[in-house]
C-alpha cells in the first residue's frame, strides 16, 4: 500500500519530534518522571469513562467483522482493566530507575576507573493489534527508562489507543516534559507500518512487536532496526510421573483456560507414560471447563471425547479454548517434544521431584521455564517489573518480559587522570 506525500511528511516528522523528546528523558530526573506517571494514572482514571465508550465503539466495530472471541476478549477494557492498567502506571513510577546505574565497575593497573553505566536505547517503535491496555504498559514502560515512544495500534482499536495516549500526554504536559515523548501514529494507514519497519527516517532505535503471528512474521522479515519480538507461544506444561495430582490439574486448568488468548496460555499437555493414571482425571478437568482436546492414542482411549491429533496440531498455538496433549517418556521425552515444537516461550513442569525439575529447568531452551507453576505467569507485571512491553524469545540483549532494563543499553564510562596508551 502506498503511502501518501502528506501522511510520509507527517510520518517522518512524528519522527523527528520523537527524536528530539529522547534527548530530553535521557536527561529527565527519576522524580520527574514518576510524577508524570503518576499524572498518567489520574488522567485515566478521570478519564474511564470516556475510555470505556471509545471502547465500546471499537468493540462494536470489531463484532461486525466476526473476529474470534479471544480477540474481543484481547480489545476490552472492563473497569477493572482500566483500574489496572491505572494501577500499572502507578507500580512502574514506584521501581527504581534504570538509567545511570553503574551495572559494574572496576580499575586497571594505570588507575584508570571503567563504569559500565546503563542508558536508554532511545526511541522505540510498538506496532501491535487488539491490544489498548498495551499503550499504557508501552508508554509507560519507555518514559521510565528514558525512552520516546512511537505507536502504531491496530486499527481495531484505535479509538481506546487515542482516549489513552491522551491521557498520557497529558501527564507529560503537566510535569513540564515533552508530550511528543509518547506520540501514536495518527491514522490506521497500513504503509505507516512499513515506514517504522524502514527506521522512520533514521530515527527509531528498536522495534517491538505485540500481535498475532502474520503481523510479527512481517516485522522480523522487513524491519531495517533491531527488533524484540516471539513469533509464537506455543507454551508445554509437563506432568511428571512424581507430581500431585491435584497440583497438576490446577496448574493444567489454569495455564490453559484462565485467559486462553494470551502468548502465555499453554497449548500442550505432556504427561509422563510412567504415570497412566494421571490421564483420565487431567483431560476431564479440561473437558469439563470448556476445553476441546486434541490428543494421541493414550489420551483417546482414556476419554472418547478426546479428537486425534495431526502433526501440525503439536506445534499450534491455538489461543483458544483448545489443546493438543499426549504422553511421553519421562522428562527426557518431554524436552524432547518442546525443542521439537515449542517456540521457545514459556514451558512449566509439575513435579515434586527436585533433581528432575532442575534438569527440566535446566536443559529446556526457553525464555521462561517454570516449575510447578502456571504458564500465565509469562507476565512482566508477574516478575515484579510493573509491565512488560512484551515477550522476546531471541537470546540477544533482551529475553523473556521485555521490562525497563530491558529497554536500555549501556554505555562505559572512564575516568582517568592523565593516562596515555603508551
Amino acid at each position: 500500500m502506498n503511502m501518501t506525500t502528506g501522511n510520509r511528511d507527517a510520518m517522518l516528522a512524528l519522527g523527528a519530534e520523537a527524536r528530539k523528546a529522547a534527548k530530553a528523558l535521557a536527561l529527565a530526573a527519576a522524580e520527574q518522571k514518576n510524577r508524570a506517571l503518576n499524572a498518567m494514572a489520574a488522567a485515566i482514571r478521570a478519564s474511564a469513562a470516556h475510555i470505556a465508550e471509545e471502547n465500546v465503539r471499537d468493540i462494536s466495530a470489531a463484532q461486525s467483522k466476526d473476529l474470534k472471541d479471544s480477540f474481543l476478549d484481547r480489545l476490552t477494557l472492563t473497569p477493572s482493566r482500566i483500574e489496572a492498567m491505572a494501577k500499572g502506571l502507578e507500580d512502574i513510577a514506584a521501581l527504581p530507575d534504570p538509567v545511570g546505574e553503574v551495572m559494574t565497575h572496576w580499575t586497571r593497573p594505570n588507575g584508570m576507573v571503567i563504569s559500565r553505566v546503563r542508558v536508554p536505547i532511545g526511541v522505540i517503535g510498538i506496532i501491535y493489534e487488539s491490544r489498548p491496555n498495551v499503550t499504557a504498559d508501552a508508554g509507560a514502560l519507555c518514559l521510565k527508562s528514558g525512552n520516546a515512544a512511537i505507536l502504531r495500534g491496530g486499527s481495531d482499536g484505535f479509538r481506546t489507543s487515542a482516549a489513552i495516549t491522551a491521557c498520557l500526554q497529558q501527564g507529560l504536559r503537566e510535569v513540564g516534559l515533552p508530550e511528543t515523548a509518547i506520540q501514536m501514529v495518527p491514522d490506521s494507514d497500513r504503509a505507516s507500518v512499513g515506514l517504522m519497519l524502514e527506521g522512520l527516517g533514521g530515527t527509531i532505535d528498536l522495534i517491538v512487536p505485540r500481535g498475532g503471528k502474520s503481523l510479527v512474521a512481517r516485522v522480523q522479515k522487513d524491519a531495517r532496526v533491531p527488533v524484540f519480538s516471539h513469533l509464537e507461544g506455543i507454551c508445554h506444561v509437563y506432568v511428571d510421573k512424581a507430581a500431585d495430582l491435584h497440583m497438576a490439574e490446577k496448574i493444567v486448568l489454569n495455564a490453559k483456560m484462565r485467559r486462553t488468548g494470551i502468548c502465555g496460555a499453554a497449548e500442550t499437555i505432556l504427561i509422563d507414560s510412567a504415570a497412566p493414571a494421571f490421564l483420565k482425571p487431567i483431560i476431564r478437568t479440561l473437558i469439563d471447563a470448556g476445553c476441546a482436546v486434541r490428543g494421541d492414542r493414550a489420551a483417546q482411549a482414556e476419554d472418547s471425547r478426546v479428537t486425534p491429533a495431526t502433526e501440525e496440531d503439536w506445534s499450534t498455538e491455538y489461543l483458544d479454548a483448545i489443546v493438543t496433549l499426549g504422553v511421553v517418556d519421562g522428562v527426557d521425552g518431554a524436552i524432547a517434544h518442546i525443542a521439537r515444537h515449542g517456540s521457545q516461550h514459556t514451558d512449566s513442569i509439575v513435579t515434586a521431584d527436585t533433581a528432575t525439575a532442575e534438569k527440566f529447568l535446566r536443559e529446556v531452551d526457553s525464555a521462561i521455564v517454570l516449575h510447578n507453576a502456571s504458564t500465565q505467569f509469562a507476565d512482566g507485571g508477574e516478575f515484579g517489573f510493573g509491565a512488560e512491553i512484551g515477550i522476546a524469545t531471541g537470546k540477544l540483549h533482551a529475553r523473556g518480559p521485555v521490562g525497563l532494563e530491558q529497554l536500555t543499553t549501556f554505555k562505559y564510562q572512564i575516568r582517568g587522570a592523565g593516562q596515555v596508551r603508551a
